[in-house]
C-alpha cells in the first residue's frame, strides 16, 4: 500500500497470481479501500446520501469485475490491480472528492476490442460495452511483459446539488457521476 503524504492522491495495489477467486478477492480490496477513503464523500461532509453512494460504489466494483474477468478470460490472468484516488479540484485534497482511477495489469499483448456479443442472452461481449457506460473514460497502455488497462470514475455530485443548479426535479437518467 503507498499513499503519497502531502500531493492528496492515495494509491492502493494488490499483487495478483493465480485465477482461484481473483475477481472477489478485487471487489473486496477495492470496497474497503473506498470504505477507509470514505469516497465517495458522504452525506455529513456534504456529499452523497447513503443511498447514492451505494450506487456509486456498485458501479465501481461491477467495473472492476469486469476488467478483472477480461484480464482472467483473455489476458492470462491479472497480474495487478491499482486504486488511485486524485483530488479532482484545489479543494479536494483536504476533502474526500475526486477522481478515482482504477488499472487492471495483465501479461497479455493483446489489446481488448469492442465486440458485439455473439449470442444474445450468453455471456461474454458486454464487459467494454460496461465500460464505456458506466467510465468517465478507459483505455489502454501497454508495458513491458503484458498490458494495463484503466478506466476512471469521476467525483460524484450529490443529487441535490444537481437539483439546484438545474432548477427542479433530477435528470432521469442514471451515472449522473460519470
Amino acid at each position: 500500500m503507498n499513499e503519497p503524504m502531502g500531493s492528496g492522491a492515495r494509491t492502493r495495489r494488490l499483487g495478483l497470481y493465480g485465477a482461484a477467486t481473483v475477481v472477489g478477492r478485487c471487489r473486496a480490496f477495492c470496497r474497503s479501500a473506498i470504505e477507509d477513503w470514505a469516497w465517495p464523500e458522504p452525506a455529513h461532509l456534504g456529499g452523497l446520501t447513503d443511498e447514492e453512494r451505494h450506487a456509486v460504489v456498485e458501479d465501481v466494483l461491477l467495473l472492476v469485475s469486469e476488467a478483472v474477468t477480461n484480464a482472467v478470460r483473455h489476458g492470462g490472468g491479472p497480474t495487478e490491480l491499482v486504486l488511485r484516488l486524485c483530488p479532482s479540484g484545489p479543494d479536494a485534497a483536504l476533502r474526500r472528492v475526486g477522481n478515482l482511477r482504477i488499472e487492471v495489469s495483465d501479461a497479455s499483448r493483446t489489446m481488448p476490442r469492442l465486440r458485439t456479443p455473439t449470442v444474445l442472452g450468453l455471456p461474454g461481449g458486454y464487459g467494454l460495452m460496461v465500460m464505456n457506460l458506466l467510465a468517465r473514460r478507459w483505455g489502454v497502455m501497454p508495458r513491458a511483459g503484458g498490458k494495463t488497462v484503466w478506466f476512471e470514475v469521476a467525483a460524484p455530485v450529490p443529487a441535490r446539488a444537481m437539483r439546484s443548479s438545474l432548477g427542479g426535479a433530477p435528470q432521469a437518467r442514471r451515472g449522473h457521476w460519470a
